[in-house]
């Protein structure tokens, strides 16, 4: 009887002991699951931060309108695209900006001028904020033409003030940035140019240059490092074409081409008569 008693409280004892190490396990593990779960949450709280930060930086994009920004397609509809084709006047804030491209002047004045937000999409289809200034009477088209392009996809590889260039016309043209408004005189005369009036734009002009065939026979090429693109038999990105969607576009507001000229072609250039 005694052994049997002995081996009894043996067995309780071994049954307690390994009950209170598996409620030990069972501890452990929860307090392992606890803390993973906090783990979990830490990393989630981090990225909804992240998310919360892009969207605000984002919109902070889309109201300040850094011209040269990329954005993504749910940010515009965030947005509103409409907002992101619209005409506005000279702010001073702009204006501060124009102090490469504007000067005081007998032909044009501030208040003949718009700034305009513009969307585009570049030869990756990237969206891309845009800007320009123009005279007020094309701003219309301009906003109506732009918005043509942005929804067929058609390529416009940058678009901002040229004052970004200080107004240097070569240089703004090596970068392939889309520009109207630059008050200048027409090269080699005194003739004040359809840009100083705002009433032309240059599209995508690396691409599309500016040729002319001297008298001695040799080119005059604008920008200077657009040699392989006068070669308009070639296919290439940003080529502007007769009848493709921005020339029918543009000739469909009343603009005319400079590559139908006769005595020299200006592929990227459209005007308005003023």
């Amino acid at each position: 009887m005694y052994i049997i008693y002995v081996r009894r409280t043996m067995a309780t004892t071994d049954r307690g002991v390994g009950q209170r190490v598996e409620d030990a396990k069972e501890g452990m593990n929860m307090t392992t699951m606890m803390k993973k779960a906090d783990r979990q949450m830490k990393a989630l709280c981090a990225v909804v931060v992240m998310v919360l930060a892009v969207t605000a930086a984002s919109a902070a994009d889309l109201d300040s309108w850094r011209a040269g920004t990329v954005v993504s397609a749910q940010e515009v509809t965030r947005y509103g695209v409409d907002r992101c084709f619209a005409i506005e006047q000279i702010s001073d804030a702009v204006f501060a900006r124009m102090r490469y491209s504007y000067m005081p002047n007998p032909h044009i004045a501030r208040a003949d001028l718009r700034y305009l937000r513009l969307l585009h999409r570049d030869a990756h289809d990237r969206i891309v904020l845009g800007e320009m200034v123009c005279h007020r009477r094309i701003a219309a088209d301009l906003v109506a033409i732009f918005r043509q392009l942005y929804d067929a996809h058609y390529p416009i590889a940058r678009m901002v003030l040229v004052d970004e260039y200080r107004a240097d016309d070569e240089t703004s043209m090596r970068a392939n940035n889309t520009s109207c408004f630059c008050y200048r005189t027409v090269a080699g005369s005194r003739k004040v140019s359809a840009h100083a009036m705002g009433m032309a734009v240059d599209i995508n002009p690396l691409y599309n240059p500016y040729v002319k065939r001297r008298a001695n026979g040799r080119l005059f090429i604008q920008p200077a490092n657009a040699e392989p693109y006068t070669h308009r038999e070639r296919r290439f990105d940003y080529k502007i074409e007769r009848g493709d969607l921005c020339h029918r576009l543009f000739l469909q507001h009343g603009f005319s081409w400079g590559g139908a000229w006769r005595s020299l072609k200006d592929y990227q250039h459209f005007e308005k008569p003023f």
